[in-house]
C-alpha cells in the first residue's frame, strides 16, 4: 500500500548511477524568437533567412523557442531579466534525435554569465513537471494562496515573488522526459528514459548541452530538487561528475528521499514506523489531539520527546517483535498513543505499527475528516468515515488546480510560448526502473561518493515538520549514515520549517527559505 501510494505522488527514488556513453552534440538549435517586456510582442520584426530555413525543416506544429524581457523589484532594487522557454533536443550516438526536453530559463541582464551562479531546478514524482518550485519558491512569479499556504477559491492568479532567487542565481527549470512538454521523439521509446539511471543520464545531458550552448562552464553550478527530485539530484551529482567531469558547487534538497528503506514500509521493514512517529506527533499537536500535558508544550519540545521515544524504546520494541513482553508492549502502546493522538486500542490492534494511510484516516475520524499527506496541517471532509484509508490528500487537492491554471496562463500570456498540447503537471510516466534488485532503492552512496571526490561540494537540506511524504527524521537518519569522512560532514547544512512537503507555500517559511538558500548559494560560490 505504501509503495503504491508513493508511486502516485511527487516522490520516489533509487540507487547508484553508472556512467553513460560519451555525450553527442545535437544539430544546431533554431534561432529564438524574441518578445518585448511583459505582454508586448514585437510583431513587426521579420525572421531572418536562417531562421526561416530552419523553420521550414522543423515540425510546423512545434513552436519556436520564445525569449522575452522582463523587469521586477527585488530587495528594493530593480532587476531586469530574460526569460527563455523552449526545447533542447537529445541525440543518440548516431546523431538521431531521441527526445526533446522543455525548459524555462531566467537569466539576469547586465551580469557576467561566467561568474554568476546557475541553478538547475526540477521536482519529483517520478512524473512531475518543474512547476511547483518554479511558481512556489524560486521563480519571479508565485501562485497566490493564503499566507499559511491554504487554498483560495478560483479564479487563481500569480503575484510577483518577492522571495525569488534571481537576485542570487540564474535559474533553469527542467521538465524531464514524460513531464511538462518534454517527450521522447518516438513514443515507443519513452520507457528508455523512465528509470533512476536513465533519467539521470538524460537530465545530465540536458545540463551539459545548456551549459555548453550558453557558455556557462565557468559559472558556479547548483542543483535543486524536491521529493523524487532529491533522488535525481543525488544521482546527477555522480552522473555529471563521472560522465561529463562537471563538478557542482552545491546541491539543495527539498523534502528529501535518498534511501527508500526509510519511507517504504512492508513486511520485515520497521524502519519507516520509527521515522514517521515524530511527524505523527507534530500533526497531532497541530490539530490539538495530544494530552493536555503534551499539548501545552511548544512543538520543538514535543518533537524532541517523540524523537527520543521513537529512536529508543519504540525502536527496541519493534526490534523485539513477538518476543516483547506483554507489560512492556502495553507501556509502548500507551506512550505511542500519547504522542500521536491515536487511541491506545487502535495502536495495540495495529501491532504498534500504524501505516501512513491509516494514521491520516484515523486522527480526525471523529470529525469525519482526513489529514494531508504532503502537508498534514490540511484537512478535508470524507465521504466514508469508516474507511481505514485516507480517501484523498487534502494538501494536494488544495493546490494542484491553482498551479495548473496559473502556469497554463503564464506560459502563454507572459512568456509568449504557445503550444496546444497539454502540459503534463504530474503523472506523465509509467513503470519506473528503480535499478534496485532485491533491495531498497538508495542513492545516498552516490551523493557520498560525489562529496568525497569533490570535497568542495556543499549540500543544503530543507525539511518540513508536517511533511508525511518524506518525514524529516528519515532525512536525518539518511545523513547520519552518509558514508563520508568526518571532515566532510560539515558540508551538509540542514534547516527545518513549520509546514509540509512544499514548505514554501507557507509565507513565513518562504521568507526563511529564501534567506537560507541565498546564503547557501553565496557561500558555496566562493573560491
Amino acid at each position: 500500500m505504501m509503495r503504491a501510494l508513493l508511486l502516485t505522488c511527487l516522490l520516489i527514488g533509487s540507487q547508484a548511477i553508472l556512467a553513460a556513453e560519451p555525450p553527442h552534440h545535437p544539430p544546431p538549435a533554431a534561432d529564438k524568437e524574441k518578445s518585448t517586456p511583459d505582454n508586448n510582442t514585437d510583431e513587426d520584426s521579420a525572421a531572418n533567412d536562417d531562421a526561416q530555413k530552419e523553420g521550414e525543416k522543423s515540425d510546423p506544429k512545434e513552436p519556436s523557442d520564445s525569449v522575452t524581457e522582463h523587469r521586477m523589484v527585488l530587495n528594493g532594487q530593480p532587476l531586469e531579466y530574460t526569460a527563455t522557454a523552449g526545447f533542447l533536443p537529445l541525440v543518440d550516438p548516431k546523431g538521431e534525435e531521441t527526445a526533446r526536453i522543455f525548459y524555462i530559463a531566467y537569466t539576469a541582464k547586465n551580469s557576467k554569465p561566467g561568474q554568476r551562479p546557475l541553478t538547475f531546478s526540477f521536482n519529483g514524482g517520478p512524473g512531475s513537471s518543474s512547476v511547483w518550485m518554479h511558481l512556489g519558491l524560486l521563480g519571479p512569479k508565485r501562485v497566490k494562496l493564503k499566507d499559511n499556504g491554504f487554498a483560495v477559491p478560483p479564479p487563481y492568479r500569480l503575484v510577483d515573488n518577492e522571495q525569488c532567487l534571481l537576485d542570487t542565481t540564474d535559474l533553469v527549470f527542467i521538465d524531464p522526459v514524460g513531464t511538462g512538454y518534454s517527450r521522447a521523439t518516438k513514443p515507443e521509446d519513452a520507457a528508455k528514459f523512465h528509470g533512476v539511471r536513465e533519467d539521470a543520464q538524460s537530465v545530465a545531458e540536458f545540463i551539459r548541452l545548456y551549459v555548453t550552448q550558453n557558455e556557462r562552464w565557468l559559472s558556479p553550478k547548483f542543483l535543486i530538487g524536491e521529493s523524487y527530485g532529491t533522488t535525481r539530484a543525488a544521482a546527477l551529482s555522480g552522473e555529471l561528475l563521472n560522465t561529463h567531469r562537471m563538478n557542482l558547487n552545491g546541491i539543495m534538497l527539498v523534502s528529501t528521499v535518498l534511501n527508500f528503506q526509510t519511507v517504504w514500509g512492508g513486511s520485515g521493514n520497521d524502519l519507516p514506523h520509527v521515522m514517521y512517529l515524530p511527524s505523527y506527533a507534530a500533526t497531532a499537536w497541530y490539530h490539538k489531539k495530544l494530552s493536555p500535558a503534551l499539548q501545552q508544550l511548544p512543538l520543538e519540545k514535543v518533537l524532541s520527546e517523540a524523537e527520543n521515544f521513537a529512536l529508543g524504546e519504540y525502536n527496541e520494541a519493534l526490534t523485539r517483535g513477538t518476543s516483547l513482553p506483554a507489560a512492556q508492549r502495553r507501556q509502548i502502546a500507551q506512550r505511542m498513543a500519547q504522542l500521536t493522538g491515536l487511541s491506545e486500542t487502535f495502536v495495540t490492534e495495529s501491532d504498534l505499527r500504524v501505516p501512513l494511510h491509516r494514521f491520516n484516516a484515523e486522527l480526525l475520524r471523529a470529525e469525519k475528516k482526513v489529514v494531508g499527506r504532503f502537508d498534514s496541517r490540511y484537512t478535508s471532509l470524507v465521504q466514508d468515515p469508516l474507511s481505514e484509508n485516507a480517501e484523498t490528500d487534502p494538501s494536494a487537492d488544495a493546490i494542484f488546480s491553482a498551479f495548473a491554471s496559473t502556469f497554463n496562463d503564464y506560459i502563454r500570456r507572459d512568456l509568449k510560448f504557445e503550444k496546444d498540447e497539454p502540459y503534463v503537471i504530474l503523472g506523465g510516466v509509467g513503470k519506473w526502473n528503480w535499478n534496485a534488485e532485491n533491495q531498497f532503492a538508495n542513492v545516498a552512496d552516490t551523493l557520498a561518493e560525489s562529496i568525497t571526490q569533490n570535497p568542495f561540494l556543499k549540500v543544503h537540506v530543507s525539511s518540513g515538520h508536517y511533511d508525511l511524504a518524506t518525514p524529516y527524521l528519515a532525512t536525518r537518519y539518511t545523513f547520519w549514515h552518509l558514508d563520508v569522512h568526518p571532515d566532510l560532514q560539515k558540508n551538509v547544512i540542514m534547516d527545518d520549517y513549520d509546514a509540509g512537503h512544499m514548505m514554501y507555500l507557507n509565507l513565513p517559511d518562504l521568507k526563511k527559505q529564501k534567506t537560507d538558500l541565498s546564503n547557501f548559494i553565496r557561500e558555496a560560490s566562493k573560491n
